[in-house]
């Protein structure tokens, strides 16, 4: 294998940036507008989506007599003006390794499954933040037709680049993510946020802080 990965594919929620906690606040609100309670143990359960797996616990946990589709988007709502409204919150090492990404020239793509008008909320922010395109590609929950944890999303992105998708280094913070990119063959790191992850095939780092490109992708191939 080469020294650096043919394309890197990053999650945006939790891995690429700091996000988890607007989604909390925005859980809560929906849910309390149900009926229902809310907390940390309820959003662990669900992170990584997709969200018409959350709409649907929501609907579960509070017992309301509410289509699934209107939760979503009471959710989708909630979030889309936390991000348009709040800083751009980046994960430790993320914003390093991304500009690492684009100065030596590697096809990225933002594998989410949040839906387009979320990413593109927090892209917008992105490239006014780097001064420069950040994705060659951009799948999103709503551009698929299985959302993780199938590998749709991420054979997809790895075929929006023209690579493999064993040749890609996928980054993910929830077991969710992780098992969609295992699935696809990417070589995997993972990084836990919020949830422990002990996925075969996946190797697991404390942080992408201080790391190069180099480092991590050293690591999903070890």
């Amino acid at each position: 294998m080469t020294a650096l990965p043919a394309a890197v594919l990053f999650d945006m929620d939790g891995t690429l940036v700091d996000t988890e906690g607007l989604w909390l606040e925005a859980e809560i609100d929906v849910m309390r507008s149900l009926g229902g309670h809310w907390d940390s143990s309820d959003q662990e359960h669900c992170l990584g989506g997709p969200l018409e797996r959350v709409a649907d616990y929501m609907i579960e946990r509070s017992g309301a007599s509410v289509p699934s589709e209107q939760v979503g988007t009471m959710l989708l709502d909630g979030m889309e003006e936390r991000l348009r409204s709040g800083d751009l919150l980046w994960r430790p090492g993320a914003r390093a390794l991304l500009l690492e990404c684009r100065e030596a020239g590697i096809p990225t793509a933002l594998v989410s499954a949040s839906w387009t008008r979320l990413i593109v909320a927090v892209s917008e922010k992105i490239e006014a933040d780097i001064g420069r395109s950040a994705f060659d590609a951009v799948v999103a929950g709503d551009d698929v037709e299985n959302s993780k944890p199938h590998p749709e999303p991420y054979l997809s992105a790895a075929a929006a680049l023209g690579r493999r998708p064993a040749e890609c280094l996928a980054l993910e913070d929830s077991p969710t993510g992780v098992r969609s990119a295992v699935a696809a063959g990417c070589r995997v790191v993972a990084i836990p946020h919020i949830a422990d992850i002990d996925v075969a095939g996946a190797f697991v780092l404390d942080t992408l802080a201080d790391r190069t490109l180099a480092d991590v992708w050293a690591s999903a191939l070890g």
